[in-house]
Protein backbone atom coordinates (compact mmCIF):
# COMPACT_ATOMS: atom_id res chain seq x y z
CA UNK A 1 0.00 0.00 0.00
CA UNK A 2 1.43 3.14 -1.00
CA UNK A 3 2.56 5.54 2.03
CA UNK A 4 -0.37 8.46 2.90
CA UNK A 5 1.65 12.12 3.44
CA UNK A 6 -0.12 14.62 5.58
CA UNK A 7 -0.53 17.69 3.56
CA UNK A 8 -1.38 21.91 4.60
CA UNK A 9 -2.87 23.82 2.08
CA UNK A 10 -2.75 27.17 2.20
CA UNK A 11 -5.51 29.74 0.03
CA UNK A 12 -5.65 33.06 0.73
CA UNK A 13 -6.78 33.10 4.68
CA UNK A 14 -7.59 29.92 4.64
CA UNK A 15 -5.55 26.76 5.55
CA UNK A 16 -6.90 23.42 4.82
CA UNK A 17 -5.32 19.80 6.15
CA UNK A 18 -4.89 17.10 3.84
CA UNK A 19 -3.70 13.78 3.24
CA UNK A 20 -2.14 12.83 -0.03
CA UNK A 21 -0.76 9.66 -1.83
CA UNK A 22 0.83 9.00 -4.95
CA UNK A 23 3.21 10.71 -7.44
CA UNK A 24 3.15 14.13 -7.43
CA UNK A 25 3.30 14.41 -11.22
CA UNK A 26 0.36 11.46 -11.58
CA UNK A 27 -2.84 12.73 -12.31
CA UNK A 28 -4.78 14.75 -10.14
CA UNK A 29 -8.04 13.29 -8.69
CA UNK A 30 -9.32 15.22 -5.16
CA UNK A 31 -11.65 13.69 -2.66
CA UNK A 32 -14.00 15.37 -0.41
CA UNK A 33 -15.54 14.02 2.59
CA UNK A 34 -18.39 14.41 4.29
CA UNK A 35 -20.21 14.69 7.63
CA UNK A 36 -19.31 14.67 10.32
CA UNK A 37 -15.83 12.89 9.11
CA UNK A 38 -12.95 14.09 7.96
CA UNK A 39 -10.12 13.00 5.11
CA UNK A 40 -9.59 10.09 7.11
CA UNK A 41 -12.77 8.91 5.43
CA UNK A 42 -10.58 8.32 2.32
CA UNK A 43 -7.50 6.16 2.93
CA UNK A 44 -8.37 3.23 2.03
CA UNK A 45 -9.29 4.67 -1.74
CA UNK A 46 -5.91 7.16 -1.53
CA UNK A 47 -4.09 3.79 -1.03
CA UNK A 48 -5.67 1.89 -4.05
CA UNK A 49 -5.54 5.33 -6.54
CA UNK A 50 -2.05 6.13 -5.54
CA UNK A 51 -0.94 1.82 -6.44
CA UNK A 52 -2.77 2.72 -9.57
CA UNK A 53 -0.43 5.80 -10.22
CA UNK A 54 -2.70 8.92 -9.57
CA UNK A 55 -2.19 11.90 -7.32
CA UNK A 56 -4.61 11.36 -4.99
CA UNK A 57 -5.51 14.19 -2.31
CA UNK A 58 -8.33 14.41 0.04
CA UNK A 59 -8.30 17.63 2.19
CA UNK A 60 -10.56 18.78 5.74
CA UNK A 61 -12.92 20.98 4.30
CA UNK A 62 -14.24 24.49 5.66
CA UNK A 63 -14.97 23.88 9.06
CA UNK A 64 -13.49 20.81 9.77
CA UNK A 65 -9.35 22.06 9.35
CA UNK A 66 -8.97 24.53 12.03
CA UNK A 67 -6.96 27.20 9.64
CA UNK A 68 -10.29 27.30 7.71
CA UNK A 69 -13.33 27.64 10.48
CA UNK A 70 -14.90 30.66 10.00
CA UNK A 71 -17.32 31.84 12.53
CA UNK A 72 -20.58 33.31 10.33
CA UNK A 73 -22.80 30.88 9.29
CA UNK A 74 -23.09 32.56 5.71
CA UNK A 75 -19.75 31.25 5.05
CA UNK A 76 -20.18 27.86 4.92
CA UNK A 77 -23.20 28.32 1.91
CA UNK A 78 -22.19 25.64 -1.13
CA UNK A 79 -20.67 28.93 -3.20
CA UNK A 80 -18.05 28.88 -0.61
CA UNK A 81 -17.36 25.26 -0.62
CA UNK A 82 -17.30 25.05 -4.14
CA UNK A 83 -14.60 27.91 -4.05
CA UNK A 84 -12.66 25.93 -1.54
CA UNK A 85 -12.36 22.84 -4.16
CA UNK A 86 -11.17 25.35 -6.52
CA UNK A 87 -8.48 27.22 -4.93
CA UNK A 88 -7.48 24.21 -3.38
CA UNK A 89 -6.93 22.28 -6.63
CA UNK A 90 -5.51 25.95 -8.25
CA UNK A 91 -2.76 25.60 -5.38
CA UNK A 92 -1.63 22.43 -6.20
CA UNK A 93 -1.08 22.75 -9.82
CA UNK A 94 -5.05 20.80 -11.06
CA UNK A 95 -6.19 23.02 -13.49
CA UNK A 96 -8.18 19.54 -14.88
CA UNK A 97 -8.38 17.19 -11.67
CA UNK A 98 -11.33 14.08 -11.33
CA UNK A 99 -13.49 15.01 -8.61
CA UNK A 100 -14.63 12.19 -5.65
CA UNK A 101 -16.97 13.40 -3.28
CA UNK A 102 -18.88 11.43 -0.25
CA UNK A 103 -22.25 12.88 2.08
CA UNK A 104 -21.95 16.40 1.96
CA UNK A 105 -18.66 16.01 -0.21
CA UNK A 106 -21.16 14.89 -2.66
CA UNK A 107 -23.10 17.70 -2.60
CA UNK A 108 -20.28 19.81 -3.43
CA UNK A 109 -18.99 17.69 -5.96
CA UNK A 110 -22.34 18.22 -8.01
CA UNK A 111 -22.06 21.68 -7.61
CA UNK A 112 -18.52 22.24 -8.70
CA UNK A 113 -19.26 19.63 -11.84
CA UNK A 114 -21.87 22.05 -12.89
CA UNK A 115 -20.22 25.09 -12.54
CA UNK A 116 -16.63 24.05 -13.65
CA UNK A 117 -17.39 21.57 -16.07
CA UNK A 118 -13.93 22.19 -18.03
CA UNK A 119 -12.01 21.73 -15.12
CA UNK A 120 -13.42 18.57 -13.83
CA UNK A 121 -12.23 15.25 -16.10
CA UNK A 122 -14.28 13.18 -14.54
CA UNK A 123 -16.83 12.89 -11.69
CA UNK A 124 -17.97 10.42 -8.88
CA UNK A 125 -20.40 10.71 -6.46
CA UNK A 126 -20.89 8.46 -3.51
CA UNK A 127 -24.54 8.25 -1.69
CA UNK A 128 -25.37 12.06 -2.78
CA UNK A 129 -27.99 11.90 -5.11
CA UNK A 130 -27.87 15.32 -7.54
CA UNK A 131 -29.29 18.15 -5.46
CA UNK A 132 -32.08 18.47 -8.15
CA UNK A 133 -33.37 15.02 -7.55
CA UNK A 134 -33.08 15.65 -4.10
CA UNK A 135 -35.40 18.56 -4.08
CA UNK A 136 -37.74 16.52 -6.48
CA UNK A 137 -37.99 13.54 -3.69
CA UNK A 138 -37.84 15.84 -0.42
CA UNK A 139 -40.95 17.83 -1.74
CA UNK A 140 -42.91 14.44 -2.97
CA UNK A 141 -42.86 15.00 -6.95
CA UNK A 142 -41.49 11.73 -7.49
CA UNK A 143 -42.74 10.16 -4.22
CA UNK A 144 -40.98 7.92 -1.97
CA UNK A 145 -40.10 9.11 1.81
CA UNK A 146 -36.73 11.24 1.38
CA UNK A 147 -39.09 14.10 3.36
CA UNK A 148 -39.07 11.48 6.65
CA UNK A 149 -35.71 10.40 6.06
CA UNK A 150 -34.57 14.12 6.05
CA UNK A 151 -36.17 14.83 9.45
CA UNK A 152 -32.63 15.16 11.15
CA UNK A 153 -31.76 18.50 9.12
CA UNK A 154 -34.25 20.44 10.16
CA UNK A 155 -32.86 19.11 13.77
CA UNK A 156 -29.37 20.46 13.07
CA UNK A 157 -30.32 23.91 11.99
CA UNK A 158 -31.06 24.62 15.55
CA UNK A 159 -28.61 26.56 17.27
CA UNK A 160 -26.94 24.70 20.15
CA UNK A 161 -29.21 21.63 20.37
CA UNK A 162 -27.65 19.86 18.13
CA UNK A 163 -24.36 19.93 19.37
CA UNK A 164 -25.34 19.65 22.74
CA UNK A 165 -27.34 16.28 21.58
CA UNK A 166 -24.25 14.79 19.66
CA UNK A 167 -21.72 15.81 22.44
CA UNK A 168 -23.01 14.69 25.39
CA UNK A 169 -21.53 11.46 27.39
CA UNK A 170 -18.19 11.82 25.57
CA UNK A 171 -19.92 12.24 22.00
CA UNK A 172 -22.08 9.33 22.65
CA UNK A 173 -24.69 10.57 20.14
CA UNK A 174 -21.86 11.28 17.30
CA UNK A 175 -20.69 8.18 18.05
CA UNK A 176 -24.34 6.86 17.52
CA UNK A 177 -24.40 8.12 13.99
CA UNK A 178 -21.73 5.40 12.29
CA UNK A 179 -22.97 2.17 12.66
CA UNK A 180 -20.51 -0.01 11.37
CA UNK A 181 -17.63 1.83 11.11
CA UNK A 182 -14.77 0.37 12.47
CA UNK A 183 -14.10 1.78 15.66
CA UNK A 184 -10.58 3.19 14.80
CA UNK A 185 -12.04 5.49 12.94
CA UNK A 186 -15.16 6.43 15.21
CA UNK A 187 -12.57 7.38 17.65
CA UNK A 188 -11.13 9.55 15.72
CA UNK A 189 -13.90 11.26 14.00
CA UNK A 190 -15.56 11.95 17.34
CA UNK A 191 -12.23 13.16 18.74
CA UNK A 192 -11.92 15.66 15.62
CA UNK A 193 -15.10 16.98 15.89
CA UNK A 194 -15.39 17.30 19.79
CA UNK A 195 -12.17 19.67 19.26
CA UNK A 196 -13.74 23.75 20.22
CA UNK A 197 -15.67 25.21 17.37
CA UNK A 198 -15.58 21.77 15.13
CA UNK A 199 -19.14 20.21 14.96
CA UNK A 200 -20.71 23.40 15.48
CA UNK A 201 -18.87 24.62 12.03
CA UNK A 202 -19.80 21.40 10.93
CA UNK A 203 -23.50 21.70 11.25
CA UNK A 204 -23.24 25.30 9.87
CA UNK A 205 -22.94 23.13 6.79
CA UNK A 206 -26.68 22.74 7.20
CA UNK A 207 -27.33 25.51 8.83
CA UNK A 208 -26.45 27.80 5.77
CA UNK A 209 -28.57 26.04 3.45
CA UNK A 210 -32.76 26.02 3.04
CA UNK A 211 -34.56 22.39 3.98
CA UNK A 212 -34.80 22.13 0.39
CA UNK A 213 -32.50 22.25 -2.13
CA UNK A 214 -32.43 25.53 -4.83
CA UNK A 215 -34.37 24.55 -8.13
CA UNK A 216 -33.24 24.73 -11.60
CA UNK A 217 -29.42 23.30 -10.50
CA UNK A 218 -27.50 23.17 -14.48
CA UNK A 219 -27.45 19.30 -15.63
CA UNK A 220 -24.18 17.29 -15.69
CA UNK A 221 -22.04 16.98 -18.56
CA UNK A 222 -18.97 15.53 -16.95
CA UNK A 223 -18.40 11.51 -17.48
CA UNK A 224 -20.24 10.75 -13.70
CA UNK A 225 -20.19 7.59 -11.65
CA UNK A 226 -23.12 7.62 -8.66
CA UNK A 227 -22.35 4.87 -6.43
CA UNK A 228 -25.72 4.18 -3.49
CA UNK A 229 -26.12 1.84 -1.21
CA UNK A 230 -29.43 -0.20 -0.57
CA UNK A 231 -28.90 0.32 3.35
CA UNK A 232 -28.57 4.06 3.45
CA UNK A 233 -31.33 5.53 5.89
CA UNK A 234 -30.37 9.01 4.81
CA UNK A 235 -31.02 8.83 1.35
CA UNK A 236 -33.42 6.93 -0.64
CA UNK A 237 -33.61 5.06 -3.83
CA UNK A 238 -36.36 7.34 -5.58
CA UNK A 239 -33.59 10.52 -5.51
CA UNK A 240 -31.28 7.69 -6.23
CA UNK A 241 -32.57 6.72 -9.55
CA UNK A 242 -33.88 9.99 -10.30
CA UNK A 243 -30.68 11.41 -11.06
CA UNK A 244 -29.79 9.75 -14.38
CA UNK A 245 -32.24 12.77 -15.16
CA UNK A 246 -29.71 15.42 -14.44
CA UNK A 247 -26.64 14.27 -15.94
CA UNK A 248 -26.17 14.99 -19.73
CA UNK A 249 -22.98 13.49 -20.33
CA UNK A 250 -21.64 9.63 -20.08
CA UNK A 251 -23.26 8.40 -16.36
CA UNK A 252 -22.90 5.01 -14.59
CA UNK A 253 -25.41 4.14 -11.41
CA UNK A 254 -23.77 1.67 -9.21
CA UNK A 255 -26.03 -0.06 -6.44
CA UNK A 256 -24.34 -1.42 -3.67
CA UNK A 257 -26.85 -4.08 -2.23
CA UNK A 258 -26.68 -4.59 1.76
CA UNK A 259 -24.19 -1.71 2.73
CA UNK A 260 -25.08 1.47 4.92
CA UNK A 261 -24.56 5.18 3.85
CA UNK A 262 -20.89 4.98 5.21
CA UNK A 263 -19.86 3.50 1.64
CA UNK A 264 -15.84 4.56 2.28
CA UNK A 265 -15.29 3.18 5.56
CA UNK A 266 -17.31 0.20 5.39
CA UNK A 267 -16.98 -1.12 1.86
CA UNK A 268 -14.07 0.05 -0.12
CA UNK A 269 -13.26 -2.62 -1.34
CA UNK A 270 -16.49 -2.48 -3.67
CA UNK A 271 -16.20 1.47 -4.03
CA UNK A 272 -12.94 1.20 -5.66
CA UNK A 273 -12.37 -1.00 -8.07
CA UNK A 274 -16.02 1.30 -9.63
CA UNK A 275 -13.85 4.35 -9.36
CA UNK A 276 -10.47 2.84 -11.11
CA UNK A 277 -13.11 1.60 -14.11
CA UNK A 278 -14.69 5.09 -14.43
CA UNK A 279 -10.71 6.80 -14.24
CA UNK A 280 -9.58 4.55 -16.66
CA UNK A 281 -12.51 5.00 -18.88
CA UNK A 282 -11.66 8.63 -19.47
CA UNK A 283 -8.01 9.30 -19.72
Amino acid sequence: MAEVEELEITTGAMTFRGRAAGPEEGRLVLLLHGFPQTSRSWLPTLGALADAGYRAVAFDQRGYSPGARPEDVERYGVAHLVSDVVAVADDIGGHEFDLVGHDWGGVVAWHVAGQYASRVRTLTVVSTPHPEAFRRAVSGEIGGDQAQRSWYMGFFQQPEVPEQALLADGGSGLRGLFAGVPDDAVDDYVRELSQPGALTAALNYYRAVPLAPPPDMEPIVTPTLYVWSSEDVALGREAAEATVDHVRGPYRFEVLEGVSHWIPDVAADRLNPLLLEHLAAYP
